[in-house]
């Protein structure tokens, strides 16, 4: 009996019947949330792109980076559009504006990858290895649009910007993309930093375009002559089923059951929400430690972010079952998935040490993120 062996498909005999490989098997997307499922900050809000010069991030692992304010709102299921079949969810853009891009302006949407997750690549040596990018596409613009995958090292970069057309508005539309490795040497980031990023154009200046096809020494993330979706008032790009895998073939999406997702989407960014965020005990009258668990080891030690001040947390008091303000809440200390805070109370009347207390949130929440 004869047979071919193909690293995407399987082993295939001369019978046609077809046997998968452990690498048909295993994980194969490099994208963590690619079909948008997950938000834990904004539960499908629409968010404003308000934040300037830095990386924020609206539903999981996806974040966006813009030189201008208030340009686009990014939102879970924007428009209420119907998903492509076999997806419900999709992230979606929508300009608030007709800007005029300048040349030194950057506005863009991206996921950066953990560089664990893409070590294997090989990017940077002889050996790198051919990716291949697929997703589904959907805009009230039709033309060449156009994306990059970037990596670094900690301070420099390397790019390829790629470019795909929608031909027909508001329909979906799926799109590959074959990416050859980058063997040119360097030192890509194969640890728990940045590895790549995978990017897609909103509205990118001259002087972050470059043409398409090829790696370049620098961070670009479009062509000339792109649709920049902020350059129209109300224009739309939806995306999702976002896959980066090895190979030059696209396969179907790898979807994952909920659970997992969400664990993946964890090690980044951890959102307690309810009546009772901990159990403690009061190390005096005026200050309490508590403690939790993480659902899974953060990819570092996480900061801490209160969704309202302090003061609007309160300490339960078991005894005389009151409530007591605070004037401070920290992350005090992380050891593997267990985490400790710090609470410090408005005044005496604390319980007496040993004694223990929740933390009441008063409907706000705990956020713990570690993003890349």
């Amino acid at each position: 009996m004869s047979f071919s062996i193909n690293g995407t498909t399987g082993i295939t005999f001369n019978d046609s019947t077809n046997m998968a490989t452990a690498a048909s098997l295993g994980p194969r997307n490099r994208i963590i949330n690619g079909n948008m499922l997950i938000d834990q900050r904004n539960s499908g809000a629409s968010v404003t792109a308000s934040t300037t010069g830095a990386t924020t991030y609206t539903i999981d692992r996806w974040s966006y980076y813009t030189t201008q304010a208030s340009k686009f709102t990014i939102q879970q299921n924007a428009g209420s559009v119907t998903p492509p079949s076999g997806f419900n969810k999709y992230l979606g853009f929508t300009s608030s504006s007709s800007y005029t891009v300048t040349s030194t302006d950057l506005i863009t949407t991206l996921q950066w990858i953990e560089g664990y997750n893409v070590a294997d690549l090989n990017f940077g040596t002889a050996n790198a290895k051919t990716i291949t990018l697929s997703f589904w596409a959907y805009s009230s613009l039709t033309g060449t649009f156009a994306g990059s995958v970037i990596g670094t090292n900690g301070s420099t970069f390397r790019s390829y910007v790629f470019t795909f057309s929608i031909a027909s508005a508001n329909t979906w539309t799926y799109i590959t993309v074959t990416i050859p490795g980058d063997t040119t040497t360097f030192s890509y980031n194969t640890t728990n930093g940045q590895g790549l990023a995978l990017c897609f154009n909103l509205g990118c200046g001259s002087n972050y375009q470059t043409t398409a096809g090829s790696w370049t020494s620098s961070n670009y993330y479009s062509t000339s002559g792109a649709q920049n979706i902020v350059s129209t008032n109300g224009a739309t790009f939806y995306i999702t089923g976002v896959q980066l895998e090895v190979g030059s073939v696209a396969t179907p999406y790898q979807f994952n059951t909920y659970s997992d997702q969400l664990e993946q989407c964890q090690r980044y960014f951890y959102l307690i929400n309810g009546t009772f965020l901990a159990t403690g005990a009061w190390s005096s009258s005026t200050a309490c430690f508590y403690s939790g668990q993480f659902p899974i080891t953060m990819r570092t030690t996480p900061t801490l972010a209160l969704s309202a001040a302090a003061s609007s947390y309160s300490t339960y008091l078991v005894g005389p079952a009151t409530y007591l303000s605070l004037t401070g809440l920290s992350l005090n200390g992380v050891t593997g998935t267990e985490w400790w805070l710090l609470a410090a109370s408005f005044a005496s009347g604390g319980q007496g040490q040993g004694q223990t207390t929740y933390l009441n949130s008063n409907g706000n929440n705990l956020q713990f993120s570690a993003e890349l």
